[in-house]
């Protein structure tokens, strides 16, 4: 392989990583897939790709890949939630920045969030803000692109919905941009190999918005009972979170940020749409768990 033509795909083997290296591959690109584990990335090495494990906290190892190839997908990978994710995810972010100053790269594509601002300790929406600002500050051409909230949140919903209700920090009537990790992995591919010129800040979401009771319906419809929505009240939002296991200082980041999103959920004029509804992953979402059984 001639790397210097390759691109550099971070998170490899994950939701959105692993859609940007096969959509790349696919087209003829050139991969280096960076990953924590070598035996998740089978699929991808069968595929043509190079497999390179790497810690993206080690910003000398990460730069040293980067400088392998010409344009590169960066995405902050997140903390495990019984840490202080704030602090794990913004040392990682300032560690992959870093190894892309120097590195040589055309091209860089950041995975960010909507809402992403400047702030303390408010989770990913401060964390994504500052990787924004930290890749931006290496001069280095930046696509960023901005993902709405992501299905695949609603997977741990499953077993609730089964019992006939879900809960959620949410009023249930609020309408979401929500958008499929399957379409942020083909938007951003398609970024990432475009024009050099096509930089700056993009929002990507699924088809339509989607409330909390629309999740309700799409269980019932699937599920074939009724399902409701049960909204937990500010008070019990950190106390939640702790019980699903996340330390106190990650619980009070993601009570800030709910609390955040709640206050002013970002609608973008002309954002990119995927093509995947609400519906098509939840009937996909229940039907890999029946035969995961």
């Amino acid at each position: 392989m001639n790397s210097r033509n390759a691109f550099v795909v971070l998170g490899a083997t994950g939701h959105i990583g692993s859609v940007v290296a096969r959509t790349l591959l696919r087209d003829g690109h050139q991969v280096i897939a960076v990953v924590h584990d070598e035996a998740k990335a089978g699929d991808l090495k069968s595929q043509g790709a190079e497999i390179d494990v790497v810690d993206v906290g080690d910003p000398k190892a990460l730069r040293a890949t980067l400088r392998r190839g010409r344009r590169a997908f960066l995405l902050n990978p997140p903390a495990p939630v019984d840490t202080d994710t704030d602090a794990e995810e913004n040392r990682t972010a300032t560690s992959i920045a870093e190894a892309v100053g120097g590195a040589g790269l055309e091209k860089v594509l950041v995975a960010s969030a909507y809402g992403a601002q400047s702030g303390e300790a408010i989770g990913d929406l401060s964390v994504l803000w500052n990787f924004e600002i930290d890749v931006g500050s290496t001069a280095i051409p930046m696509a960023v692109n901005r993902g709405a909230y992501y299905f695949t949140n609603l997977d741990m919903l499953v077993d609730e919905a089964r019992q006939g209700s879900i809960s959620t920090m949410f009023p249930a009537g609020l309408d979401i941009p929500m958008v499929a990790p399957t379409d942020l992995g083909l938007a951003a591919a398609s970024r990432i190999a475009g024009p050099l010129d096509d930089i700056g800040v993009k929002y990507v979401e699924g088809p339509e918005a989607y409330s909390f009771d629309d999740v309700a319906a799409a269980f019932s419809k699937t599920l074939g009972h009724a399902v409701t929505v049960r909204t937990i009240g500010r008070s019990q939002w950190e106390a939640s979170f702790m019980q699903a296991g996340f330390s106190e200082r990650a619980a009070r980041a993601y009570a800030r940020m709910t609390e955040v999103s709640r206050a002013g959920v970002e609608r973008p004029d002309d954002p990119m749409r995927g093509t995947t509804t609400l519906l098509n992953h939840i009937s996909q979402l229940l039907s890999a768990k029946s035969s995961a059984k």
